[in-house]
């Protein structure tokens, strides 16, 4: 009895030990039931910023944008004579290759490279000394045969009265009457050989052909030439050619070939302001190049100063004589670049209370620079409200603030294009004739 009774007890404790394991373990798993829930609770709480963030930036990126302030400007319209500027370069009127006409040493160079030499001032001098033996030689042979042929004619008047005497017989006459003949004519060529030879030895001395300013020497002293053999060369310099390529508006502007002469062109030299140099159209070629829709054409021009030396680049401005005509003007920096094709954008109101705008994009087919201005020969009216300033903060529909501004010219010195890329001044916003400035459509 005593042992089952312990037994029991024992029994109890193992009960009772394995409920309170069973209470623990309940209650550690609550309490990290509780720290879970806590920390998810802190997690959410941090990341509600953010969430109400995110909502805020939605809300602000689908509300409409607000119109950027841009400077417009009205185009403006004018009475003018149209000019048209052109790429060109300066000729020489004259320009000689000097070559030897005859062979030989060259003896001595007589002039300075750079040098202006006037006509017939000697250049180059060639060892005279085989041109002028020949030349005794053939002189010798010319005055021998002047000899013969006197004595033949002599003899040959003689001959004349003894047939008409009947001394002698008609062929003893007409033999003497041949060679009298063949011997003139041996005395003729004698003298043109000894003539030949006299020239060559005047060209052993070569002459400047023409006046003008004198290049280098491109052989020296000792060397042998010949006639294939370039000494040096001579151009002109007063006055001179002003040679560029017209467009077949221009052609057709001027009248044509033969009204267009002795129209005013001016000219200007690089690092010149300007065109401070005046002449007169002296030539128009004969038809229009096909391939490219280009004249040539040539002005002359004083060059008492030589300053327009032969081969420098220039920039023609020519007029369209006294005929004027309406155009549109507008200022370079107002001008787009969307790829081939050139635009603006007008300021154009939008509903019935004419306080909104937006841009509206304008192709335009564009003319030259009158008075720093761009004439706009199509696409454009008189009094559009033209953006002149902020191009690359607008596309085409989008609103705008304008701010009225005067039509100032902007263009930049020594421009020679009809591209306004080329000839726009202004600050950065313009974005004339830049690629970042066309329209996205």
């Amino acid at each position: 009895m005593k042992g089952d009774s312990l037994e029991v007890a024992h029994s109890k404790t193992h009960r009772l030990s394995s409920n309170r394991e069973t209470i623990m373990t309940t209650l550690s798993s609550s309490s990290r039931h509780r720290r879970h829930a806590s920390l998810a609770l802190l997690a959410f709480a941090a990341t509600m910023p953010f969430v109400f963030s995110a909502c805020t930036d939605t809300v602000a990126q689908t509300a409409p944008p607000s119109a950027p302030p841009v400077s417009v400007a009205a185009a403006i319209e004018r009475d003018v004579v149209e000019t048209q500027e052109f790429s060109g370069r300066i000729e020489a009127v004259d320009h000689a290759d000097i070559r030897p006409r005859v062979s030989g040493t060259i003896d001595a160079v007589r002039f300075t490279p750079g040098a202006v030499v006037r006509k017939g001032d000697v250049l180059v001098v060639i060892d005279p000394r085989p041109y002028r033996a020949e030349a005794a030689r053939a002189e010798a042979a010319a005055v021998s045969a002047v000899a013969k042929i006197e004595l033949a004619k002599t003899q040959l008047e003689r001959s004349k009265r003894l047939l008409a005497d009947n001394a002698i017989a008609q062929r003893d006459y007409d033999e003497r009457l041949a060679d009298t003949k063949q011997l003139d004519a041996d005395a003729r060529a004698a003298r043109a050989t000894a003539d030949l030879a006299q020239l060559n030895l005047e060209f052993t001395q070569v002459r400047a052909p023409i006046a003008g300013r004198v290049s280098k020497a491109e052989v020296t002293v000792g060397n042998l030439v010949d006639p294939s053999v370039v000494l040096t060369s001579v151009v002109s310099s007063d006055p001179i050619y002003a040679s560029f390529d017209g467009d077949e508006q221009t052609f057709a502007r001027l009248g044509g070939p033969v009204r267009a002469l002795n129209t005013t062109v001016n000219v200007g030299l690089v690092g010149e302001d300007g065109f401070p140099h005046v002449g007169k159209l002296e030539f128009i070629d004969n038809r229009v190049d096909a391939g490219t829709g280009s004249v040539g054409m040539r002005a002359l021009l004083d060059n008492k100063d030589g300053l327009m030396a032969a081969g420098r680049f220039a920039r023609v401005l020519i007029g369209g004589g006294d005929q004027s005509s309406k155009v549109v003007l507008v200022a370079d920096r107002a001008i787009g670049t969307d790829q081939d094709r050139k635009f603006v954008f007008v300021s154009t109101p939008v509903g019935e209370d004419g306080k909104s705008f937006k841009a509206e994009y304008r192709a335009v087919k564009l003319g030259p620079v009158i008075e720093g201005l761009r004439v706009v020969r199509s696409g454009l009216k008189p009094g559009d409200q033209i953006i002149v300033n902020g191009l690359q903060r607008v596309r085409p529909g989008t609103p705008i603030a304008p701010q009225v501004v005067k039509m100032e010219a902007t263009v930049a010195r020594g421009a020679t294009s009809d591209d306004p890329a080329k000839s726009a001044q202004g600050d950065g916003a313009s974005g004339a004739g830049r690629k970042d400035a066309a329209p996205a459509r």
